[in-house]
């Protein structure tokens, strides 16, 4: 409880000092997953809004709040223009945001914001994102004999995810826990409990056997979901409409709170 409020001391903190308003304030990664180790860092991701003078400048102006970056957080946001043009490309990671278990700050401005810009969301797009992800992850941190577990999830978690996209054709959930359901063999969610418990004992950065499975169950699956990511088809909403009014309206509904 400490640790909450003193982040949501933080946002209010954002919003003074950068004269801006956040929209939405959620924890993103380990923590947002359930699957954090004793040492895991707060990833704290929020969505803002500045004064409308501010986006009539000729100027490019910055587009993210890079706030804090240290062993206990990880804090930065995306203005609120810059979050629907992400919508429009189908980001996956807004839409993990979008849909985290922990939320810091939500406001109603926010909630219409989502409820118009769920229909963004691509399975093309979201297969890519967690496919590459997962064999980046694979590549360069699971190819010796002793690794680190909580990279196991970071590999696993995207491939569930694609899973249950491929078979759901909708949003996958944000917790760790949630996907496992997409697994059906008995032995593999062993050894995958069996990796979480030691992982929740265990520093981020403690080193420990290969699990075979598991190993073999992430080999398999990223051919798969490559082949699959490349044979479907762009299934992006092509509408800007949408986000141009919703842009409009929340920086004209909004310009009183910045009146001094």
């Amino acid at each position: 409880m400490k640790i909450r409020q003193e982040i949501i001391n933080k946002l209010l903190e954002i919003e003074q000092k950068e004269q801006v308003k956040i929209l939405y304030a959620v924890e993103s990664g380990s923590r947002a997953w359930g699957v954090e180790s004793p040492d895991s860092d707060y990833d704290v991701r929020f969505v803002y809004v500045r004064p409308m003078k501010e986006y009539l400048k000729l100027q490019e102006q910055n587009d993210i709040i890079e706030w804090q970056l240290d062993e206990v957080f990880d804090m930065n946001g995306w203005d609120l223009k810059k979050t629907l043009i992400q919508f429009h490309k189908g980001n996956a990671t807004l839409f993990e945001w979008a849909n985290s278990p922990i939320v810091y700050k939500t406001t109603d401005e926010w909630n219409g914001i989502y409820k118009q810009c769920k229909h963004y969301f691509s399975e093309k797009i979201a297969l890519y994102h967690y496919y590459g992800t997962a064999n980046s992850t694979f590549k360069q941190y699971l190819q010796e004999d002793t690794v680190w577990y909580k990279k196991y999830i970071y590999a696993l978690r995207p491939l569930l995810a694609c899973r249950f996209i491929e078979y759901n054709h909708t949003i996958p959930p944000v917790c760790f826990e949630n996907l496992l359901p997409c697994i059906s063999s008995k032995p593999l969610l062993n050894e995958i409990e069996t990796m979480l418990a030691v992982k929740a004992a265990s520093d981020e950065k403690d080193l420990n056997p290969q699990l075979p499975m598991i190993q073999q169950y992430i080999q398999q699956e990223l051919v798969r979901y490559k082949q699959l990511s490349k044979a479907m088809e762009d299934d992006r909403v092509a509408d800007w409409k949408t986000l141009d009014d919703i842009f409009v309206k929340i920086v004209t509904s909004l310009e009183t709170l910045f009146v001094c």
